[in-house]
């Protein structure tokens, strides 16, 4: 009789724990894919936002060279050409993250950074754990208990 009580009491802590198992899965999944969709997001807004800054910075730039060309031309002065060529780098860098495959080469990189150099990605006093972050919080509890009395 006990043994038959015994191994019903087992069949449902096994079940019990792969239920926990599930569930525990399920969660991860689903912050897993929160997380993404929350990056994908912030990348579309990062990506949105060159769109508009190189639609004023375009007109800028189209509007300061059409001036310093007709003023180099009407002043017979060559000098005033100069400030278009750090600009038009400035354009160019716009127009390649606004449009252009800065993403994809900056993608790449990271993802060698990743693979050859991992150690420059280690954080000062390594990963936080469980302990690091409890010995902190104790140590501020104590003291604005301290702080009270």
């Amino acid at each position: 009789m006990g043994f038959m009580l015994s191994k019903s009491m087992d069949e449902k802590v096994i079940k019990q724990q792969e239920f926990l198992l599930h569930n525990s899965r399920l969660q991860l999944e689903r912050q897993i894919v929160m997380q993404n969709q929350m990056r994908e997001r912030q990348m579309a807004m990062q990506i949105a936002w060159s769109r508009e800054f190189l639609k004023y910075f375009g007109t800028f730039f189209t509007v300061t060279t059409v001036g310093l060309t007709l003023g180099a031309v009407k002043r017979k002065r060559p000098a005033l050409l100069v400030p278009i060529l750090p600009l038009g780098f400035i354009f160019a860098y716009q127009m390649d993250s606004a449009y252009g495959t800065l993403i994809y080469r900056m993608r790449g990189e990271a993802e060698s950074i990743m693979a050859s150099e991992h150690d420059r990605l280690d954080m000062p006093q390594g990963t936080p754990s469980f302990d690091s972050i409890e010995k902190v919080r104790r140590a501020r509890s104590s003291l604005s208990s301290l702080l009270e009395k």
